[in-house]
């Protein structure tokens, strides 16, 4: 049983994080921008704020097999950035609306089949 509990250690699991800001003045500009957030969500990214995509993975290397997998969509202009974190990391961020606290949501359990 030890094995399993390491296995989803806080420090194990790991958050990636996109950040964009892609430039929209062109037709082709804003169909590059429209592609690149469709290619990511496609990989399982959801959106945390306006140009701030978040995907939860198991471990670091299933961070890495994504983070490569987000590197071959890139647009061919703008600024694209790409943080890993673990969940623990993750777990301290403070989320405010206003000047109030934003109640953190309880992370979903995740399941495994064998």
């Amino acid at each position: 049983m030890l094995i399993k509990q390491e296995r989803f250690s806080q420090y194990r699991i790991m958050w990636i994080m996109v950040f964009y800001d892609l430039p929209t003045e062109t037709k082709k500009q804003r169909k590059d921008a429209a592609k690149f957030r469709k290619d990511i969500m496609g990989d399982g990214f959801i959106m945390f704020q306006f140009s701030i995509y978040l995907r939860h993975c198991t471990s670091r290397e299933n961070a890495e097999a994504h983070i490569r997998r987000v590197k071959t969509m890139l647009p061919p202009s703008g600024n694209v950035g790409i943080l890993c974190v673990t969940d623990k990391q993750f777990g301290e961020m403070e989320l405010f609306y206003g000047n109030s606290v934003k109640e953190k949501q309880l992370a979903g359990v995740q399941l495994e089949i064998f």
